[in-house]
């Protein structure tokens, strides 16, 4: 009999995943000049695609060019040309699945040397102890710079679909923009932005309202937000619960549960408060609490191994099995579920008594098995955390003096027409 994690799943915009698993959005930092995709994510894709899963979820493309998660970050706007998007949306379907782009803006979750801009619905900087200076500080944004962000996720959405990419995820987790103004710990306007859950979730549904409106009605839209933050007196699974309702009527596809921010890792397995955690599927606890509910379709995503645990995942109503840092080991690894087979190995987890350090150095030992990849090798799991975070900071280094002269170019009306020509 054929296991669930391999039955097709019809969504609301009449596409069909033709599995329930999915490669959740890790953040390359691989862009190429001009902040485009280049042929190192086209083989990453390729790889991902050739393994088996159903559907391709891309690491954050920024909306905005002057807010970047990371120097390496790629962006999407209305200068950016389209063909090296195209390729990509092409590499990502090139094994039968689906390939949807994950859309962000960072807010004040800006490193404090990035040029360009820092914002958050107020001006309260992310708290990481003696790590905080590592973030710009923010300033609260304005209701025209709000209306703004708002249109350019509907221009980045409008010229996935035009790329070839069948639908787009929205960000409103791990403390990005759209989280931020989720969260009462660090909305604090007073406006029709802030206050109540309602207007603390306006951004938002502005937000998807815009993508749909600039989208074929054909073109999936799926939003991605934290189960709970793990932060006393944060966004907490019954808010979640209330925003899924909320999105529900806008045409939403799919939400994507996760948790955590900077300040909470909780999506690398660091939480900041005392709650338990199962080793695996870290957030199926609340995900249970929020199925029953839900009437739109969930995926889960947060430390999903085994085929085992993917099953029990699917046992408690949750639609779509979203795996991480699992494909970044182990590539083809839907394939491998599918004949019965698990991972050789794992990455063992960092477990540094310094959360923020342990969580950076977790990622960048994941970048690092992206990067193996998307240069043609494989992975290696074994790889000790320190070198990989030494080796992610010399590469930061390097793509921020990229990004920092593209960036300059781009003000000054030279920069966009030179990335056209790419």
């Amino acid at each position: 009999m054929t296991s669930e994690l391999f039955s097709p799943l019809p969504l609301r915009s009449g596409q069909t995943l033709n599995n329930r698993i999915a490669k959740a959005a890790m953040e390359e930092n691989m862009a190429g000049d001009g902040q485009l995709p280049d042929q190192r994510l086209l083989t990453l894709y390729r790889r991902w695609a050739a393994g088996g899963t159903g559907l391709l979820i891309t690491g954050n493309v920024m909306v905005h060019a002057e807010a970047l998660t990371g120097p390496g970050g790629v962006v999407l706007d209305e200068h950016a040309p389209l063909k090296p998007f195209a390729a990509w949306a092409e590499a990502g379907k090139s094994g039968g699945g689906a390939i949807w782009m994950q859309i962000n803006h960072p807010g004040r979750q800006v490193g404090s040397d990035m040029p360009g801009v820092v914002w958050g619905p107020s001006d309260i900087g992310v708290d990481l102890g003696r790590h905080s200076s590592r973030f710009g500080r923010p300033t609260a944004m304005t209701p025209q710079q709000i209306e703004d962000t708002v249109a350019r996720f509907a221009v980045t959405a409008h010229r996935a679909e035009q790329a070839g990419f069948d639908g787009v995820e929205v960000h409103a987790a791990h403390g990005y923009l759209l989280s931020q103004f989720l969260s009462p710990l660090v909305n604090r306007r007073t406006d029709q932005w802030g206050g109540s859950l309602e207007n603390r979730a306006r951004m938002l549904l502005d937000v998807v309202r815009a993508v749909r409106a600039a989208v074929s009605p054909s073109f999936a839209v799926g939003v991605k937000l934290n189960s709970a933050d793990f932060q006393r007196g944060g966004f907490e699974a019954d808010d979640a619960r209330q925003v899924i309702a909320m999105l529900e009527p806008l045409g939403v596809d799919l939400v994507e549960l996760s948790g955590g921010s900077y300040e909470s890792p909780a999506m690398a397995g660091h939480r900041a408060d005392d709650r338990t955690q199962a080793r695996e599927a870290y957030f199926l606890d609340l995900a249970e609490d929020l199925v029953g509910t839900s009437p739109v379709p969930l995926m889960l995503t947060g430390g999903i191994t085994r085929r085992a645990t993917a099953e029990k995942v699917l046992d408690s109503g949750v639609a779509v099995v979203g795996m991480g840092t699992a494909l970044a080991v182990t590539p083809d690894l839907p394939d491998r579920w599918r004949s019965h087979r698990e991972a050789d190995r794992q990455m063992a987890p960092v477990t540094w008594s310094d959360k923020a350090l342990a969580s950076a150095a977790g990622m960048a030992k994941v970048r690092h098995q992206m990067r193996r990849l998307a240069r043609g090798g494989n992975p290696r799991p074994g790889t000790h955390p320190a070198i990989a975070l030494l080796s992610e900071h010399r590469k930061q280094r390097a793509s921020l003096r990229g990004y920092r002269a593209w960036l300059s170019a781009s003000r000054t009306g030279e920069g966009r027409g030179a990335a056209v020509q790419g």
